[in-house]
C-alpha cells in the first residue's frame, strides 16, 4: 500500500531501523530478542521523534505504526511500540 493510500499523517522514516541493523536482524526470530535491544539503542538517540509520537497519541488519542514485514510478532512496529510503552 502507498503511503498516499493510507492516508498517514506522518511518515517517520527516521524512526525506523537502520539500514545495517534491518539487514542484520533479516526477519529471523532467533535474532528477535537482540535486535530489541539493538533497536532501543539506536532509538535512544531519538527522543525527540519518540516524543512526537507520545505527543500524536496525546493529541489524537490514538497512533496506528505501519510495518512492511510479513512477520506480525517480530518487526520493528512491536519492537517500537514496546518503546513508546516504557514513558
Amino acid at each position: 500500500m502507498s503511503k498516499e493510500k493510507a492516508h498517514l499523517d506522518v511518515w517517520m522514516k527516521k524512526i525506523a531501523p537502520s539500514d545495517e541493523l534491518r539487514q542484520w536482524f533479516n526477519h529471523e526470530p532467533e535474532k528477535w530478542e537482540e535486535f530489541q535491544k539493538r533497536y532501543s539503542k539506536e532509538l535512544a538517540a531519538k527522543p525527540d521523534l519518540l516524543n512526537q509520537i507520545r505527543r500524536a497519541e496525546k493529541e489524537k488519542g490514538v497512533v496506528t505504526l505501519v510495518y512492511s514485514a510479513r512477520d506480525i510478532e517480530h518487526n520493528n512496529a512491536i519492537a517500537l511500540e514496546k518503546q513508546l510503552e516504557k514513558k
